[in-house]
């Protein structure tokens, strides 16, 4: 069981690293690179293509955690 959760945490770990990566931070980083950052709006909400990021980054963060404890108490 350790070691399914452990892979499973790898690959969270990996997913969490990739949807950070992918958020625009003042129009620089991996985000330009695959369109996702297009400019910010005058409103301040975003595109629908960078709240959908945000909500995928917090779902996996919660996963992330989630997990973590799990791996804790299985110890």
């Amino acid at each position: 069981m350790y070691t399914v959760l452990s892979v499973i945490q790898v690959f969270f770990a990996v997913v969490l690293i990739f949807l950070v990566l992918l958020h625009s931070g003042k129009d620089a980083g991996l985000s330009g690179a695959f369109g996702v950052g297009g400019g910010g709006s005058s409103i301040g909400g975003g595109s629908m293509v960078e709240r959908n990021l945000d909500r995928a980054t917090v779902f996996f963060a919660v996963l992330f955690v989630v997990n973590t404890i799990v791996i804790l108490k299985v110890q």
